[in-house]
């Protein structure tokens, strides 16, 4: 008997496009043809492509040691997958996003779901990818858009082990037939119309990953990791009830189910670069030694820069920002952050919005 709002799984089967042959997009693509899909996937690299369509049947560049399952076809030519496809997830990091869309948006139709998978904020416009796509879509499309986030490391979803997200959408059609589409016994998707905290916890969660690496990275314990996690959703909160989210969406999937996933593995991108700054080498050693994307070293600033525009209290944040944007001593920065004045755990402000 299905629950409250509840949609029983569904094996039906439709026709599927990633765009994005990164470690992320690649898992969501194997994802999509064990559930049955027709997928095409869209790659940049030339090396994604081939490596997907040949005998080897991997993707070596960005997820090593995982076979596509027989069925998956890559593709160069973006305009054939977006042409192929009924539900189209989008998997582009977030600077890119507004130029992507540009260039397939006169090929796109009303009837098909637009899922961005992506997580982040613009640095310049402090737009998270709901902002941009709205911003660059014509309006009859912004109707089906929906984004998919929660914890979610692509090797393990690459490996078929069991994972839960949330799909956030204005459009709770759109959202109860992605999650039809999406989930199965192995990949579980719950649904919400709260895209703003969906979104500002996809984002924020990586600026306090790369906190609990240096945390880890100086030698502190899982106090400290602990205290990082829960007074870093705090802030996580804060910017997402001052963004128009709905508090309570921060203690679910999107909010703390990503932040402790992205805190505490080890597959975590973010985090490494923490450990590896706690551990003293320098930010521009670690970014040419990686050909993955931390999206945390960006969204740090665009983190800031929103906690300043918006009025909100975020030390650990703008503590993260200043190491990283302006080689703050570590040590010094945790000395100034456990120094500040004493004050009452839970703020007014979210007190009265959890009521609401």
């Amino acid at each position: 008997m299905a629950g409250q709002n509840g949609l029983k799984l569904s094996q039906e089967g439709t026709t599927v496009g990633v765009l994005g042959g990164g470690a992320w997009g690649t898992a969501l693509a194997f994802h999509c043809v064990r559930k049955g899909h027709n997928t095409m996937l869209w790659a940049r690299e030339k090396e994604v492509v081939e490596g997907i369509n040949g005998p080897d049947q991997e993707n070596s560049m960005f997820l090593k040691g995982y076979k596509a399952p027989d069925g998956l076809r890559a593709s160069s030519d973006m305009a054939e997958v977006v042409k192929h496809a009924e539900l189209l997830l989008m998997v582009i990091p977030t600077p890119f996003v507004a130029a992507t869309i540009k260039g397939i948006r006169d090929q796109l139709r009303p009837d098909q779901i637009l899922v961005s998978c992506t997580k982040g904020i613009l640095n310049d416009t402090l737009e998270t990818p709901q902002h941009i796509l709205s911003r660059v879509l014509p309006s009859e499309t912004t109707k089906n858009l929906a984004y998919l986030s929660g914890p979610s490391f692509a090797a393990e979803v690459a490996a078929g082990q069991p994972t839960v997200v949330t799909i956030a959408s204005a459009n709770d059609q759109a959202a109860g037939r992605t999650q039809m589409l999406l989930s199965n016994s192995r990949f579980r998707c719950y649904r919400t119309n709260d895209v703003e905290g969906v979104e500002m916890g996809g984002a924020l969660k990586n600026v306090l990953a790369i906190a609990c690496g240096i945390s880890d990275g100086l030698g502190f314990g899982n106090n400290a990791r602990a205290a990082l996690i829960t007074r870093g959703l705090v802030e996580i909160t804060r910017l997402a009830v001052a963004s128009g989210a709905h508090p309570m969406t921060m203690g679910g999937l999107a909010g703390m189910g990503d932040l402790v996933l992205t805190c505490t593995g080890d597959a975590s991108r973010n985090r490494t670069v923490g450990l590896r700054i706690g551990k003293g080498e320098k930010l521009e050693d670690i970014i040419k030694s990686t050909n993955t994307v931390a999206e945390g070293v960006l969204t740090s600033s665009a983190a800031a820069k929103l906690a300043k525009k918006l009025n909100v209290d975020c030390p650990i944040i703008d503590g993260i920002f200043r190491v990283i944007h302006e080689k703050a001593e570590p040590l010094g920065v945790v000395s100034e952050v456990m120094s500040r004045d004493l004050k009452m755990e839970v703020d007014d402000e979210l007190m009265q919005a959890a009521k609401h």
